[in-house]
């Protein structure tokens, strides 16, 4: 028989979107799961959801603590997991029925400590259809699956899209009152592997909700984003020297993203972090028009910014509709 999979679940205010997510991992071809729906004091219906849910399946257990955030969730499942193999899957996204299956075969294939897939982002519910192109598959080093991962080309930070061996967090936990929880915690995870293998299948489906992006409202948490990039950036500095170019773009990206999203909420304001921030980016100019991971669009909007701040707004704040959109 297959190994015991736990699949972590936090639940919070997700009523609209739970019972698709749990179908989805109920009706995974690997059948041998433990499914944890730790409700982190939801305040709509998502506990009476768990309730039924745990009553129709016996591999659902239901876990409730006061809200304490995402980290908080995942970290309470980490601690109740029975599984040699755990994966966290957020409550409001769809996976492919066989992410479990093909995730933990070519764990045990390659006899890696950590199975990571490409994902697709999905607007308006819009989950594809059809045949899928074959997929291929890597096995890599530490060292390997760090660069890959930095760079975000196909394989990112991401948590959900990974099957991890259970004894990877013995000594780790997902941080506490934090954004950007994945980038904090992916590189020290990476790092603690001998072998990670990598499939280019797509087999978790991030669901983008409406309106998402552009009304987010801006907090000095997004600073976070920043804070975890610059964590990053140490821990490569001083394990992985060679990968320093990847881990500097990753920085640049830090501060577009958090530079971004300040501009987009026009409720909030603060020049001196706006100043700060844009001043960070020009700085860097030539290092950020020269590096082949951005791309053209990125660049054109670089250049506007050390035009005109207010042209840069202007064209991000299309980019973002036109993603929201698809």
């Amino acid at each position: 028989m297959s190994d015991l999979i736990t699949v972590v679940v936090p639940v919070y205010n997700v009523e609209s979107y739970l019972e698709r997510c749990v179908t989805s991992i109920r009706n995974q071809s690997h059948t041998n799961l433990e499914i944890l729906l730790v409700n982190d004091g939801s305040t709509d219906k998502s506990l009476e959801i768990c309730q039924r849910l745990e009553q129709e399946d016996q591999r659902i257990r239901l876990i409730s603590q006061e809200n304490g955030g995402l980290s908080a969730a995942r970290n309470t499942g980490i601690a109740q997991a029975k599984g040699q193999y755990i994966a966290f899957i957020d409550s409001d996204d769809v996976i492919s029925l066989d992410m479990m299956k093909t995730l933990y075969q070519e764990m045990v294939s390659a006899q890696a400590d950590l199975a990571m897939c490409s994902h697709y982002d999905i607007y308006d519910d819009q989950i594809p259809s059809g045949p899928e192109a074959e997929a291929q598959t890597w096995v890599y080093t530490a060292k390997e699956a760090i660069g890959h991962v930095m760079a975000a080309k196909g394989f990112t930070v991401m948590a959900p899209t990974k099957l991890y061996k259970r004894s990877l967090f013995d000594d780790l936990k997902f941080e506490i009152g934090k954004i950007a929880e994945d980038a904090f915690i992916m590189i020290r995870l990476l790092a603690k592997c001998q072998r990670v293998v990598a499939t280019d299948a797509k087999l978790y489906y991030y669901m983008h909700r409406p309106n998402s992006i552009t009304t987010q409202k801006f907090s000095l948490k997004f600073l976070n984003v920043i804070e975890a990039y610059q964590q990053n950036y140490a821990i490569i500095e001083r394990d992985y020297p060679d990968l320093l170019p990847v881990a500097m773009t990753r920085l640049y990206w830090a501060h577009f993203y958090v530079y971004d999203r300040l501009l987009l909420d026009s409720d909030y304001q603060d020049d001196s972090l706006k100043k700060r921030l844009r001043s960070y980016l020009t700085d860097h100019f030539w290092q950020i028009m020269r590096d082949p991971l951005f791309t053209k669009g990125r660049k054109l909007s670089m250049l506007a910014l050390q035009i005109s701040p207010a042209l840069y707004k202007q064209i991000i704040s299309k980019k973002y509709k036109k993603e929201l959109h698809g």
